[in-house]
C-alpha cells in the first residue's frame, strides 16, 4: 500500500512518524474516555479515567512541544491501531449485560492501550535517545512513566474490586 508521506529513511525519519501518530493517539483517546467514563459504574473506575484523561491532555501539551521543536508540519495521520481498539472496545461494551462485567470489560479494554501506548513511548524514548535528543526523550520517558502509574492503578483495580464483583454478577435487567 502507498502512503502519502514522505519515506522513513532515518531513525530520525521513523521518530518523527511516531510521534505525529502518538498525537492522533492521544487525541482519539481525549474525545472517548469522557463517554467511557459515564459508562463506568464504579466510581474508583470513574476516578483512574479522569486521572488518565488528565495523563492523556497532558501528553497532547508535551507532543506539540516535540512537535513544534522538530518542525513537523502535516498532523494528518491516523491511528489504526487505536482505531481498531476503540472499535473493539465499543463492540464489548454494547454486549456487556451486566454492568460490573461492563466494568471489567471496560478497564480490561482501557489496560490494553494503555499497555499499547507503553511500548509506543518506551519504543520512543529509546529512537530519541539514540539521536541525541534528550528534550525528546525526556517528553517520552515521562509519557511512558505516566502510561506505567495508570497500569499499576488499573491492575490493582481489577484486582481488589472490578474483576472480584465481575466475577458472580447479578445480571441487571
Amino acid at each position: 500500500m502507498k502512503s502519502n508521506i514522505l519515506s522513513i529513511a532515518t531513525l530520525n525519519n521513523l521518530l518523527d512518524y511516531d510521534a505525529r501518530k502518538f498525537v492522533i493517539t492521544e487525541m482519539q483517546l481525549k474525545t472517548i474516555l469522557p463517554s467511557w467514563m459515564l459508562k463506568a459504574n464504579s466510581s474508583a473506575l470513574r476516578s483512574v479515567l479522569q486521572r488518565y484523561l488528565d495523563y492523556v491532555q497532558k501528553h497532547v501539551h508535551s507532543l506539540d512541544f516535540f512537535i513544534e521543536e522538530e518542525k513537523i508540519g502535516s498532523l494528518s495521520l491516523i491511528n489504526r491501531v487505536m482505531n481498531a481498539f476503540i472499535e473493539e472496545t465499543e463492540t464489548k461494551l454494547t454486549s456487556c449485560a451486566d454492568r460490573e462485567v461492563k466494568d471489567a470489560c471496560l478497564l480490561g479494554s482501557v489496560q490494553a492501550i494503555n499497555h499499547f501506548k507503553i511500548s509506543m513511548y518506551g519504543t520512543a524514548a529509546a529512537f530519541a535517545r539514540a539521536l541525541g535528543k534528550e528534550k525528546a526523550a525526556n517528553i517520552f520517558r515521562e509519557a511512558e512513566s505516566d502510561e506505567k502509574q495508570i497500569d499499576d492503578r488499573l491492575s490493582r483495580l481489577a484486582e481488589h474490586e472490578i474483576n472480584i464483583k465481575a466475577k458472580n454478577p447479578i445480571l441487571s435487567t
